[in-house]
């Protein structure tokens, strides 16, 4: 795991950061949390699920089936798809909770002396990169927002349901068995009364059908796999 730092004018006015050289950092990611604003952009590429998070939700895309090899990172870093999950693209940089406000903070391994890219300009703003960077994060995080309300009112629906998702492999071993996924309840959606189903509409039902219809990319994922 980063340990992550909180950058600050007077601490790192004379830093750099190394720029990100390929996804090597989430090379054991088993999942990926999504937005609402890329769901059209998931859908080719990624089975979709929930896992649980505190006492709710939260949405995910499958990286890995073993819980441990991340299967769309290649062993020099590239991305193995067209499309990156917008949760992985700010690294090295990610907004940080500093009591009650959000601060941008950087994986302390990227800061350095004298090498890389300057964190800051000579007037002790943001370079424009980082600034930049920050202002996608801000981004992701309004969007983040409207994620969970969506994902939280499919849950008081009672909409999702465990998925107890196993894997055919070769002939005479045991299905590959993978834990701790959530998924939408077709029969439950459609089991909703009028009101019920009405208040989904919107995010909640886009992100409903997005998971339902992406349990058709898993395939691409055990063939990424190769058992």
């Amino acid at each position: 795991m980063p340990q992550w730092i909180a950058l600050s004018r007077s601490q790192h006015a004379d830093h750099h950061y190394l720029p990100r050289d390929g996804y090597h950092f989430a090379t054991h990611q088993p999942v990926a949390t999504i937005l609402l604003a890329e769901l059209s952009k998931l859908l080719p590429h990624y089975a979709l699920g929930f896992i649980e998070q505190g006492e709710g939700y939260q949405p995910v895309a499958l990286l890995s089936l073993n819980g441990q090899t991340n299967l769309y990172v290649a062993p020099n870093g590239k991305w193995l798809g067209s499309y990156v999950p917008a949760s992985l693209r700010g690294y090295p940089f990610t907004l940080a909770h500093k009591g009650q406000d959000q601060v941008l903070a950087i994986a302390q391994e990227y800061v350095t002396k004298d090498q890389g890219e300057p964190l800051f300009d000579e007037e002790g703003n943001l370079a424009v990169p980082v600034q930049k960077t920050l202002d996608f994060l801000n981004q992701c995080e309004k969007n983040r927002e409207l994620t969970q309300q969506a994902v939280n009112a499919l849950s008081d629906a009672g909409v999702i349901e465990p998925w107890p998702l196993q894997i055919a492999r070769g002939e005479g071993q045991e299905p590959l068995k993978v834990n701790g996924l959530y998924r939408v309840s077709e029969k439950a959606l459609n089991a909703l009364d009028a009101d019920a189903y009405a208040k989904l509409r919107g995010g909640p039902m886009a992100l409903a059908h997005a998971q339902l219809f992406s349990m058709g990319q898993l395939n691409q994922l055990v063939e990424r796999a190769k058992f």
